[in-house]
Parts: C-alpha cells; structure tokens; sequence
C-alpha cells in the first residue's frame, strides 16, 4: 500500500512562501499571493471575480463578439423577438439588442473605472488629513462632508447633472460628486486609529512633514478599506448611472446604455418584454458580480478580520 506524498513548492512557491523575505518586494509579493490563496477558497469570490472578469471581457472583445455597434437601425427587423438570427431580440428601431448589451458593458465599465479614479483619491485625501490633522481642520473638512451625506445621493445627482446638463460625461461627474463623501468618513475613521501610532510618531520624531506621513504611512494603512468599500458601492454607481440614463439624463441615444435601453423600451413592456427586461438582467448581473467580489475582498484585506480555520 503506497501513500500519497505531499506536493513539493516549486522555486517561486518557496520564493513567495519564505518565512524571512530579503527585500520589500519579495514581502510585497508574499502578502499578495497569501491574500490570494485566502480569496481563492471563497467560493462567492469567486463567482464575482469571474462575473466581473467576463464582464471587462466582453467589454475588450464587443468588436468581435458583435455584428454591429447597436447603433444601425432597421425598421424592417423593429421588435423582432429572441430567435436564432437575434438572441436577444430587437428594438423599436430595429436594433440588435444582444449587440447594444455587449457595447453597453463598455459604457457601464467606462462611467464605473472613471468614477473610481476620482472618488477614491479625493475621498482618501480628504479623510487621511481629516484624521491626522484633527483640530479645525477636521471639524471643517468633516462639515463639507456632512453636506453631502446629509442628501441621497441619486437625488443629488439629478441636481448636479440638472445643472450641468444632460450627458455621459457631467453624469459621471454628477455621481463622482456625491460619491467621495463616504470614503472621507471611512478613511478619516481609520486615519484615526493610527495617528497615534509608534511608526507614525517615530516619523515625526525624525522630522517627516505632514504631506510625507500622511501620503506613506497613513494612506496604506486607510486604503484596504477604502477599496472594500469602493468595490461594493460599484453596484450603486452602475444603478445610479442608469438611474440618470433611465430620466434622460444620463447618456443620450443611441448610445447603447443599460438604463437608456430600459427606458426606450418601457412602452413595450407588456407585449415586448425583452427590450426592457434583458438590459435590467445585465444591470443585475453586473451589479451582483461587484457585490460579490467586494464581500470577498473585505475577508482577505479588513485586517481585523480573524481566521476561524
């Protein structure tokens, strides 16, 4: 009878797996991959991870994974149901609606990345020095910050784009607007808890600025958190840009937009259930995947999160 030995680390392995690393980056690389191998085991993770992969996916292929752009219009092919020639059906106007679902993912990933890009620094900025500074400064940025969580955010939001205008790009701006408020609560919180801390101090004792330790020590501490709560509110900024897109003031047609589609196709609701129903299943689809993959971000990086086994 012959027992089953156990599987051998390979050189990387042992590399990334070494209880002494030599330099910074070998450590960064360590927390990385354990991080991973904590992610990989949790299997509602992984099914938002690859929900949100196969999303980006179809977004970086919709050239080819399309007959069109979902744009072209043919009004002799208008409110065709699902069938082997168009999946998905067609529109009003005669469109593919698989097509407009594949270029949607590119719309809804665009108003997503470029939300993120500008919350989270600003959020981050603002709460770090909220935290750190304390006194005044604190009480002033925390003020403006109670302004904005004090209204709802979509509300809000028709308010800045009420102003603006109509359009992709102001409602992108719009929800970045009323979007930063949270993190400069939860980034402020966390600044808070270390501020006081032997590192922090061991830096101004050798004399770092303020900008210096607020920048390396206590934004690398803040942003695990803040990329928690980043991934989870992704679901509330593709239902707000819908949302927008919903009233019309969002994208504009024909920019194959989930919410746009969903209000095109409101008036065929009963008959042609299809034009409406099948984008509202991508926004729920894509929205989960976010949810998910945000719970499972939470476990591998809230550093007060225990192993239980």
């Amino acid at each position: 009878m012959t027992t089953q030995e156990p599987k051998q680390a390979t050189g990387v392995q042992e590399w990334l797996l070494s209880d002494s690393p030599t330099n910074a980056l070998q450590a960064r690389a360590q927390r990385f991959y354990i991080s991973w191998l904590t992610f990989r085991v949790n299997p509602v993770a992984m099914m938002g991870l690859m929900i949100v992969g196969f999303l980006v996916l179809i977004a970086i292929f919709a050239p080819w994974l399309t007959g069109g752009e979902g744009i072209e219009q043919n009004l002799s092919n208008r409110l065709k149901a699902p069938d082997g020639e168009h999946w998905f059906g067609t529109d009003e106007l005669g469109r593919d609606i698989y097509d407009r679902i594949i270029w949607g993912s590119r719309v809804t990933l665009y108003i997503v990345f470029l939300v993120s890009i500008i919350v989270m620094p600003i959020g981050l900025l603002i709460g770090t020095i909220a935290g750190y500074m304390g006194g005044w400064v604190d009480t002033v940025l925390m003020r403006i910050t109670d302004i904005f969580l004090a209204f709802p955010r979509l509300i809000l939001a028709l308010a800045f784009v009420s102003a603006l205008g109509p359009g992709l790009e102001n409602a992108i701006i719009a929800i970045a607007v009323t979007t930063w408020s949270p993190y400069a609560r939860l980034a402020r919180a966390e600044a808070l808890t270390v501020r006081n801390s032997e590192y922090i101090l061991a830096a101004e004792i050798q004399g770092a600025s303020t900008l210096r330790i607020v920048v390396g020590h206590v934004v690398p501490m803040c942003l695990p958190s803040i990329i928690v709560r980043l991934t989870l509110d992704m679901a509330g900024i593709i239902l707000t840009a819908a949302g927008l897109g919903f009233l019309g003031l969002g994208a504009q047609p024909p920019l194959p937009e989930w919410g746009v589609m969903i209000a095109t196709g409101r008036d065929f609701l009963l008959d042609q259930w299809w034009i409406s129903t099948i984008p509202g299943f991508a926004i729920l689809i894509a929205s989960m995947g976010f949810n998910l993959l945000g719970d499972g971000l939470r476990d591998v990086l809230d550093p007060r999160a225990g192993n239980d086994g």
